[in-house]
């Protein structure tokens, strides 16, 4: 490209204009200063859906930098976060001030309009709008202005923040206000290097403005709204990330290949909206075809996964794996599969990811009472759920309420007693006196049995009559006398190891 001819004393001033973002160089740079090699751009981050605070936290970031305060006022908020990308994103060449690059000809442009990919969903039912960019030639980026044009923004609070590390916000909030005439527009706010999310908090406070925060632990995870789900469509309960989830899924343990896919496909045709995967299951890709083959949109559809323990030493690096082998965009609940060294740091990653946007919820596995409460010290978001052994012969009837009194859910793997039990468990003389009664199978009263006690159920199956009686549990309902018959069942007796 060819060299940008300007003037010593205009270089002057634009030096102290620009300077480098406050977690990395969002802004361009000139006089020398290398220009940073943009970090690979995350996939788009899921377009959330509205809470009850409903703020959206929308920021621009093409480097990686203003993503740091961002997602800080999303937590303090508990608001929607939201990365406005474009559909060309910026390269280190696009930044580069000393040269005719794109960044100088989109801002020298007024009607410059970079296109971007997508904007967030329902973005009418949202109150408050944090927009968030770094300075750029004492200005907000163009794409920041392509944002405020493609959405309806009218009546809006709207309250700018911008990065640099010398720049202050000067006019680059305001110029921004004739776009959106109609919205109540607040002082923008600059943050330089190494700001706090205390201090961040403390301006947010001074907004006066009452965030209403998404306080799940309301939920009460012993008592689900069964009354709420029929056959074929099964209830869901509001977790403490602020999503909803079934309380009915498709385990997919030892399913392979097409048969896994089929299922998969099979089961969502039945309605089920919750399927259950794992990296030692060897079948994420297909289940991840399932999802995408069904017909059914991905955001109804609920999937969780996990990561092993032989991959807790290089988290990072297993949950892509596990992202790219979906391949659905997103993951609505990723899982430690199991307690092992480095179990800390692993979650801590899928914690980075969370605010990425590429997992929404997070969880944990073979976790009971002692591994839990230690476990919750030492991370910053508490697990929503743990998934353990539960079945009539080994109930966990200390742990299941202790989890459930930490606004955690319980979900039961091997609810119809596992590998080599399950006969057994299906042929016991006092379960199959009740399904008798109900006229029901044995299976269908074990399911009944768990989310009467607040346990979410993944039964496995590749069998779709199987799966259709596996969510046709909503039409009847066990007695007290019934299920104090199924807790004299209990034996302490796991069939796994862990």
């Amino acid at each position: 490209m060819k060299p940008w001819v300007i003037s010593f004393s205009f270089l002057m001033a634009l030096s102290f204009t620009m300077g480098a973002c406050s977690h990395g160089n969002d802004e361009p740079i000139i006089n020398g200063t290398p220009t940073p090699s943009p970090q690979p751009q995350p996939q788009p981050t899921p377009n959330p859906t509205p809470e009850d605070g409903k703020v959206l936290v929308a920021y621009f970031s093409c480097t990686n930098t203003t993503k740091g305060i961002a997602e800080d006022i999303a937590d303090i908020t508990s608001g929607s976060l939201f990365r406005i990308e474009p559909e060309t994103p910026y390269t280190s060449a696009d930044l580069d001030y000393n040269h005719d690059c794109r960044a100088n000809n989109e801002q020298n442009n007024p009607s410059s309009r970079p296109d971007i990919k997508e904007m967030p969903r329902n973005i009418d039912e949202y109150d408050v709008v944090f927009l968030g960019y770094p300075i750029w030639w004492g200005k907000a980026p163009r794409v920041i202005l392509t944002f405020l044009e493609s959405g309806d923004f009218k009546g809006k609070t709207i309250i700018p923040f911008c990065t640099s590390h010398s720049s202050g916000v000067g006019g680059s909030d305001t110029e921004l206000h004739p776009l959106v005439k109609d919205a109540d527009w607040k002082s923008g706010k600059r943050f330089g290097a190494g700001t706090s999310k205390s201090e961040i908090e403390n301006w947010i406070n001074t907004l006066g403005i009452d965030f209403e925060k998404h306080d799940n632990m309301n939920t009460d995870y012993a008592h689900f709204p069964l009354s709420e789900g029929k056959n074929g469509v099964a209830p869901s309960i509001r977790l403490s990330s602020g999503y909803d989830m079934p309380v009915v899924g498709l385990g997919t343990y030892s399913l392979t290949g097409d048969v896994c896919v089929n299922s998969v496909k099979s089961a969502i045709s039945l309605g089920f909206r919750k399927i259950d995967t794992a990296h030692m299951y060897g079948n994420e890709v297909e289940v991840g075809r399932g999802v995408r083959e069904s017909g059914v949109p991905r955001e109804e559809i609920f999937v969780a996964t996990k990561i092993y323990p032989n991959q807790y030493s290089d988290p990072e690096k297993a949950i892509e794996e596990c992202i790219n082998k979906l391949n659905i965009g997103y993951v609505d609940l990723m899982l430690l599969h199991h307690p092992g060294s480095d179990d800390v740091k692993a979650y801590k990653a899928m914690e980075k990811f969370v605010k990425e946007g590429k997992i929404r919820s997070l969880g944990v596995s073979c976790f009971y009472i002692k591994e839990i409460d230690e476990f919750i010290k030492q991370v910053d978001i508490k697990p929503v759920l743990v998934q353990n052994e539960v079945h009539p012969y080994y109930q966990d009837l200390e742990v299941v309420p202790h989890i459930q009194s930490l606004g955690i859910a319980v979900e039961a793997w091997y609810p119809l007693g596992g590998r080599g039990h399950q006969k057994e468990l299906l042929s016991d003389p006092v379960l199959a006196v009740i399904a008798q009664r109900h006229g029901k199978s044995v299976a269908q009263v074990i399911l009944r049995w768990d989310l009467q006690r607040g346990v979410v159920v993944i039964p496995g199956s590749s069998n779709p009559a199987h799966m259709e009686e596996n969510i046709s549990i909503f039409d009847f309902e066990l007695s007290a006398d019934e299920m104090e018959s199924i807790e004299a069942l209990n034996r302490n007796e796991k069939h796994d190891w862990y």
